[in-house]
Order: structure tokens, then C-alpha cells, then sequence
């Protein structure tokens, strides 16, 4: 009894030496305004496999660039919509520059945009859903990058990258490209009219790493079906990313109980909150950060900017757990 005891550890530790990024976790990086805190713009994070491919979504305006020295190696830009937040229409300076509350984003970005830019400048992959592939592949080509590296992957598709399974999910939202990332003529007429670009409709995500984590990313959305029939029984996520901004996108109230009800996952991370959300890295009462927390039956995460969280392939935050 002893020596099959003793040969089943040894088996499973041979294994975890042969296949290291099946025994490791997800690394989850927020790169918001400001250092330690959960702030008003932040909505990018870098995710990390366990073989080392790194992934960045909604860059939007937090990210100062593609020389932001807290991204480090990329290998692809996801981007849920091109609203001028989550694509980058400006984006800070510096780290911790305005408030909380509200950051300054004086740099511009139009017409290139922050998404853009970073994937030039690190050489990297843009994986989108609907037509907002053919206008980044244009902006990609027009600043010197690589117009095929822009992938699209529609609802019910993936595409493989660097072993990271990548497929895009419905949301319900808006996706209007502002007059602003579109020179000349056809971008003034456009604002004078008070109208926006058609690039079809916004995106969410779902991640699925080496380690097993299956990851929902909810881009800006409201309630959906497919949050229940696609996120969690198809794909089983174990770890949401979910917007609770209120007004334009998910509440509170109303992302708990996607969370509650319909995907049931292991554990959360607030997003999109559009608020000073934290002081001194702890979370402010009666924020609407506090009140999805309260209102959440599972684990829920504050992303803190530039502290890492690691996940398990169950969705269990193991290391840098804040909540």
C-alpha cells in the first residue's frame, strides 16, 4: 500500500515537472492611473499564461503608450469596443498624474489611437470581433505595422495565441467610432453631425489559459443570455471580469446578479467602475465598488494598479488577493 502511495506522488510530480504551466497560475496585472489604487479611467489589465504569452485588455487610457514600462512583453491587444475609454482616444503621462477621481489624460491619441499604438510598438497581435478588425488593420498598416497581425474572431470562433484559446461573446452596448480617429473630411462631417462610425457591434471574451482558467472578460455590456447559456455552460468560466459603472454600462446590483445567477463563477474582478473607487489601496463605503462587493456571493477582487494577482485553473485567487 505504502509503495503505490508513494509511486502515485512520484507519478504526479514527474507530471507537474513535465507540464510546469498546468501546475502554475494566471498572473493579472492592472495598469490603471494610479499606483495601488482602483481609479475612475481604469479599465486595462494584462494577463499572463504560465508559459509566458501576455495578453492586454482595453487598454483604453490608463496605459501611457507603447513605451509604458509596466507593459512589458505583449503578444496581443484585445479591445471590446472602440469607445474612446476602452480603444484610448488620450491617455496619461505618467503614473499618478490628476486624482483618482479624475486622472489627467492630457496626451492624445486620435486618430491612431492608445490600443494601436502599443500594438506597433510591441509588434503584437489585435484580436477583435465584427468589423472593428478591417478599420485597426488599416491603422496597424498606416503606422508601420503588420496589417494581417490584426485577427478577427467572430461569436462562436477562437484563435489560438500562444496557447491562450481566445473567442469573442456578445454584449450588449454601443460600439460608435467617434469622428475623432477618422482624419479629414469624412471625420469632421461626422462630429458636426453629432454622429458615429459603424464598425459593428462591441465584444466580450472568453480566455481559456494553459493551467485550465477559463476567464470572461464582459467587456461594457448589459445582461445577457449568452452570459448563462454561452459564458457558463458552454465554457464554464471560473473568473469574471465584469463592469459595474452604472449609467452606461452593468450597475452594482445588476452585475451581481450576472454573477449570482448566471455564471456562478469562482471569483471576480471589479472593472469599469468609474469612480475613485479606493483610498490608500482599501475600498471606499458606499462606492459602487463596495456595493457590488456586498451585493456578490463569490470572491470579489479590487484591481489595484501594478499589484498581480495569480489564479489557479479552478478560479482561486492564490497569491495578491485583495477584496
Amino acid at each position: 500500500m505504502k509503495k503505490y502511495f508513494f509511486g502515485t506522488i512520484a507519478l504526479i510530480a514527474a507530471q507537474i515537472i513535465a507540464n510546469p504551466a498546468q501546475a502554475a497560475e494566471v498572473k493579472v496585472t492592472p495598469v490603471g492611473s494610479h499606483e495601488g489604487e482602483f481609479c475612475a479611467f481604469d479599465r486595462a489589465l494584462i494577463f499572463e499564461d504560465p508559459n509566458g504569452t501576455r495578453l492586454v485588455y482595453d487598454a483604453g487610457r490608463t496605459v501611457a503608450g507603447g513605451e509604458d514600462r509596466r507593459l512589458g512583453k505583449i503578444d496581443a491587444v484585445l479591445i471590446s469596443h472602440v469607445h474612446g475609454d476602452h480603444l484610448g482616444d488620450r491617455h496619461i503621462s505618467s503614473v499618478n498624474a490628476g486624482e483618482c477621481g479624475k486622472p489627467s489624460v492630457e496626451v492624445s491619441a486620435t486618430p491612431v489611437s492608445n490600443s494601436v499604438n502599443i500594438a506597433v510598438a510591441k509588434k503584437a497581435k489585435i484580436v477583435v470581433g465584427s468589423e472593428m478588425s478591417s478599420f485597426l488593420a488599416n491603422k496597424v498598416e498606416a503606422n508601420g505595422g503588420d496589417r494581417n497581425s490584426v485577427q478577427l474572431v467572430r461569436f462562436g470562433a477562437s484563435v489560438d495565441v500562444g496557447g491562450v484559446k481566445i473567442t469573442t461573446i456578445p454584449a450588449v452596448h454601443s460600439n460608435g467610432l467617434s469622428g475623432d480617429f477618422i482624419p479629414g473630411e469624412l471625420g469632421e462631417n461626422l462630429k458636426a453631425a453629432g454622429l458615429t462610425a459603424y464598425v459593428g457591434p462591441p465584444t466580450g471574451y472568453v480566455l481559456k489559459f494553459t493551467n485550465g482558467l477559463v476567464v470572461y472578460l464582459s467587456g461594457d455590456t448589459g445582461v445577457t443570455a449568452e452570459q448563462k447559456t454561452v459564458v457558463r455552460n458552454q465554457y464554464g468560466a471560473q473568473l469574471v471580469v465584469i463592469n459595474i459603472g452604472d449609467t452606461y454600462t452593468t450597475g452594482p446590483q445588476e452585475a451581481a446578479y450576472v454573477v449570482n445567477k448566471l455564471i456562478k463563477p469562482k471569483s471576480v474582478i471589479a472593472s469599469h467602475a468609474n469612480e475613485a473607487a479606493t483610498r490608500s489601496g482599501k475600498v471606499i463605503p458606499n462606492t459602487k465598488t463596495d456595493k457590488f462587493i456586498q451585493a456578490t456571493k463569490v470572491p470579489v477582487y479590487v484591481p489595484l494598479s501594478g499589484k498581480t494577482m495569480q489564479f489557479n485553473g479552478a478560479g482561486k485567487c492564490v497569491v495578491g488577493c485583495q477584496n
